[in-house]
C-alpha cells in the first residue's frame, strides 16, 4: 500500500475536557516548552481557580498557539505518560481520533522536527503576537505510510527515548549521591564565611589584549555564554577580566526567575565580561578548591540564600559583601576533591544526556522520511 494524502484535522480531534469538578490539583499544573515536552509551570497559582483548566489525558497532545517570541518554534507536547494533566485553558488540547490510520507517537515524531517549526511559524498570522490556529494545524497536508511501517519506525524512536531515560534515571541517582554527601558535610562541619577564602578581582582589558571573541555574558544556568549584547562601537576597555579558575556575577536578582546569575570559569581560556560584573577568585586553592565552591553556589538552596538577601527598591542586588557573609563547609582538601570528582561525573553525564535528547530530536525527520521511502517502495 503507497502513501496516503490527508487533512490533519481528518485524523485529529480537539478535546476540552474541563477540571470542572476540581478532581485535579495545582500539583497536576503543566506548562510546554519549546523542547516539546511537558514542564512544571511557571505561573503564579496563588488563588488560582482550576476549574476552567483543560484536561490532558494520556495519549493527548497540547499545544500553545501563539508562535511569536519563542525561538522560530512552536510550544507542543505529547503525554506520554500514565498520569492526566491540566493546562491552561487558552492552550488547545487534541488526540488522535483515527488510530487505524495514525499512531500517536508517529505523529509526535512528525510534530518534533525543525520543518514542522517552520511551517507552524509560516502559517501563523497577528499584529501584536502570532498565532497558528486549530484550524491552520487541521488544513495541513499530511502524507502517512501504512500503519505496519509506521509502528516500525515508532519502535526505534522508543527504543532510543527508552535507552536516554535509563541513563537519565543512572544519572539522578549520582546526583542523589553527591546531594547527601554534601549535605552530611552540612551537617558535621561548622559552616565558615567565604569572605576569608575569596577575593574581588579588578583586572581590566585595558590593553585589548582580549577581544569581542572573548566577551561573554552569564546565564541562570551558572554557565558562561556567548554575549547577546549589541557590542557595534562597543569599548572593551574597561571589560572585567576573568580568568581560570575565577568567578564572576551579575549582582541584580530580581527578574531573574528566583536564580542569581553566577558562573566559574573551568576553561583554559580568559574571558572578558561587562563591568557592572563582580569578578571573584579563591585565595588558596590548598584550602579551598575554586570547583568544589563553584559546585556549592551552583546549587538551589545558594540561589534561595542570594535571593533572600539582595536589597533595594527598583531592582534589587545581591552585594560583594552579602556574597562573603555567604556560609559553607569547608572539609580537608581531600574531601573536596572526592566531591569535586563525582560531580564532575554528574556533570559530564549530563551533558552526554543532553546530547543523547538532542540526538533523539535529530534522528524524527531522518526516520520520517525513512518511513516515507519505504512505503514509496512499496508501492
Amino acid at each position: 500500500m503507497a502513501l496516503t494524502k490527508y487533512k490533519l484535522g481528518d485524523l485529529i480531534e480537539q478535546s476540552d475536557e474541563r477540571n470542572s469538578e476540581n478532581q485535579y490539583s495545582v500539583d497536576n499544573v503543566k506548562g510546554i516548552s519549546i523542547q516539546k515536552i511537558f514542564i512544571e509551570t511557571k505561573a503564579n497559582m496563588e488563588g488560582v481557580s482550576l476549574t476552567p483548566y483543560k484536561l490532558v489525558q494520556p495519549d493527548d497532545f497540547a499545544y500553545v498557539t501563539v508562535t511569536s517570541r519563542n525561538g522560530e518554534k512552536i510550544t507542543l507536547a505529547h503525554n506520554k505518560t500514565e498520569d492526566t494533566y491540566i493546562v491552561s485553558s487558552s492552550y488547545i488540547v487534541f488526540r488522535v481520533k483515527r488510530q487505524d490510520l495514525l499512531i500517536s507517537d508517529y505523529l509526535f515524531m512528525y510534530f518534533n522536527r525543525s520543518e514542522f517549526d517552520r511551517f507552524s511559524r509560516f502559517n501563523s498570522w497577528g499584529s501584536a503576537r502570532e498565532t497558528f490556529s486549530w484550524e491552520d494545524m487541521c488544513d495541513m497536508d499530511v502524507e502517512l505510510p501504512p500503519i505496519d511501517i509506521q509502528q516500525k519506525y515508532v519502535d526505534i524512536y522508543n527504543a532510543m527515548v527508552s535507552n536516554q531515560q535509563c541513563y537519565e534515571l543512572g544519572l539522578e541517582d549520582l546526583k542523589l549521591t553527591c546531594d547527601a554527601y554534601i549535605d552530611e558535610l552540612r551537617r558535621d562541619l561548622v559552616h565558615q564565611p567565604i569572605g576569608k577564602y575569596i577575593s574581588l578581582s579588578n583586572v581590566r582589558n585595558d590593553e585589548l589584549i582580549y577581544g569581542i571573541d572573548d566577551v561573554k555574558g552569564i546565564s541562570i544556568e551558572k554557565k558562561f555564554i556567548p554575549t547577546k549584547a549589541n557590542m557595534e562601537g562597543v569599548s572593551l576597555k574597561h571589560y572585567a577580566v576573568v580568568f581560570p579558575s575565577e568567578f564572576a556575577y551579575v549582582t541584580v536578582t530580581s527578574r531573574n526567575g528566583e536564580k542569581i546569575s553566577l558562573a566559574y570559569n573551568d576553561s583554559d581560556d580568559t574571558y572578558i565580561c561587562s563591568s557592572s560584573y563582580i569578578v571573584f577568585s579563591v585565595n588558596d586553592e590548598s584550602v579551598l578548591l575554586p570547583s568544589y565552591l563553584a559546585m556549592l553556589l551552583e546549587r538551589n538552596e545558594f540561589n534561595r540564600y542570594a535571593r533572600f538577601h539582595s536589597w533595594g527598591s527598583a531592582r534589587e542586588t545581591f552585594d560583594w559583601d552579602e556574597m562573603c557573609a555567604v556560609e559553607i563547609p569547608i572539609p580537608d582538601i581531600s574531601i573536596q576533591k572526592d566531591i569535586v570528582d563525582i560531580f564532575n561525573v554528574y556533570k559530564e553525564r549530563k551533558n552526554i544526556n543532553e546530547r543523547l535528547k538532542s540526538q533523539i530530536k535529530d534522528i524524527c525527520p531522518i526516520l520520517i522520511k525513512g518511513s516515507i521511502e519505504e512505503a514509496r517502495k512499496e508501492a
